[in-house]
Order: C-alpha cells, then sequence, then structure tokens
C-alpha cells in the first residue's frame, strides 16, 4: 500500500531496500498530548524575562532543546545569546510552570501502536528534546513493557537538538541500527527535519494546529492526520517496509 513512498526514499537515499527492526518515537505530542501544556508553559513563563513567545510559536520550536529555544527569544529581545545561568533559570521557570498543568493525557491511538510494534518484534525507541523529568518517568508507567531507558535519547543525551539529526543519530547508534531499518513518528517539523537528515523513513503525525504543509515541507515521507490513523495502518507499513 505504501510503495510508492518506499520506493521515492529508497531512490532519494540511494538505498537498496528497507529491512524494518525498529519504530523510533517523538514523546511529546506524539506519545502524549503534552504540547499544548508546553505551549502555555513557554508562553507565559517567558514574559517575566522580558521575552515574548506565543503559543503557536511554540509548536514551531519543538523538538528544539529548552537551551537553543531560550537563545532564540534571547537573541530577539537582547541581541545576544542568554548565559547558562540564564538559560537555567528561565528553563526552571518554564518546568515549574508546565508541572503546575494539568496532566498530559496519553494520545490516541499511541498505546495500540507501541503494542503492535513490540508483538511484531520490532523496537520502539524514545528519541525526544524534552528534558521534562515528570514526562520521562510516565512513559513506563503509561506504557508498562515498552521502552527500556538505554533505547532513549533526550535532551541531556545531545549536544544539538533537533533539527540537527544528532538526536536520530544517536538513537540508530544506541539501536544498533541503519537508517533504512528504522521509521520514525515525529509531529513536528523541526523533528522531522532532524530524521530525514538521518536518512530515516519519516511519518509525521499532525496532532497539532500546524498545517499539514509545514510539515511535508519539512520533508516527512509520509503523513497521518492522528496517531489513531497511523495504528490503523500498521499491518500494512509492516507488510510494506519489512
Amino acid at each position: 500500500m505504501f510503495e510508492k513512498e518506499k520506493e521515492n526514499y529508497l531512490n532519494k537515499h540511494g538505498f537498496e531496500q528497507t529491512c524494518l527492526k525498529a519504530v523510533l518515537f517523538d514523546m511529546d505530542g506524539v506519545l502524549f498530548d503534552s504540547m499544548p501544556n508546553h505551549a502555555y508553559a513557554w508562553s507565559h513563563a517567558m514574559t517575566q524575562f522580558g521575552l515574548e513567545m506565543s503559543a503557536e510559536e511554540a509548536y514551531l520550536h519543538e523538538g528544539r532543546t529548552g537551551a537553543g529555544t531560550i537563545n532564540i527569544l534571547a537573541q530577539r529581545a537582547w541581541g545576544r545569546d542568554a548565559t547558562e545561568e540564564e538559560k537555567q533559570v528561565i528553563y526552571k521557570a518554564k518546568s515549574d510552570l508546565f508541572s503546575r498543568c494539568p496532566e498530559a493525557p496519553k494520545m490516541p491511538g499511541a498505546h495500540e501502536l507501541l503494542i503492535k510494534v513490540k508483538d511484531s518484534g520490532r523496537t520502539p525507541l524514545i528519541v525526544t528534546g524534552s528534558g521534562q523529568v515528570t514526562l520521562l518517568d510516565r512513559l513506563n508507567s503509561n506504557f508498562p513493557g515498552i521502552f527500556r531507558w538505554e533505547l532513549m535519547v533526550t535532551s541531556f543525551d545531545v549536544k544539538h537538538g533537533k533539527p540537527n539529526p544528532e538526536p536520530y543519530l544517536m538513537g540508530l547508534r544506541k539501536g544498533h541500527l541503519q537508517p533504512w531499518e528504522g521509521i520514525v513518528v515525529e509531529n513536528a517539523p523541526l523533528g522531522v527535519e532532524a530524521a530525514v537528515a538521518a536518512n530515516i523513513f519519516t511519518i509525521a503525525v499532525n496532532t497539532g494546529p500546524l498545517p499539514d504543509s509545514i510539515l511535508l515541507d519539512a520533508g516527512a515521507d509520509l503523513l497521518f492526520p492522528s496517531m489513531q490513523a497511523l495504528c490503523n495502518a500498521w499491518d500494512d507499513l509492516l507488510a510494506t517496509f519489512a
């Protein structure tokens, strides 16, 4: 069913064939419907430091490290990068506000998809720009038996966040994978860019307010309107990429 997209991917990167062994999942906006909380926390916490970010802009920065996002805001407002001390203080204020938001629910269809991936013998990995300990801790409680800590990439593991390919390249290394042996599931344009730059087949799920065109322009090989729609298509994806 997805042979055309697979063929385009192979031709683009000069690969001979796919051999699906793992699925690399972003976390916020993919497994948890947490982006509204992040957008609220970013947009409201920044005002106390004289920085401005709208809730919609937060979706455009999704996947970037907190320090990277703060630097962009600081350059815009102050004409310079934030100091390390400023980054820590500002990110703590954002994290504190985020922690007071209502608990983000699981994204509909996410748990069912993870079970299908696991039951098919493929390995689920996490590649997230998040450093929110509260969300990372929820992975095991909400998706028991799915993830292994040694197969997670977080903002603590990388020097360069998305859209740099480093997070997904590290995911490949941790999983002992070649690019053609994985599929990425992302909801953010920066995450899509990072995965595409790492030469991995990239599925975008548009779970936020951004138009589809932004995710497709970022290079997504395939786009679904929701995690449930992706879950429903898993058997066909598996048959095509296995």
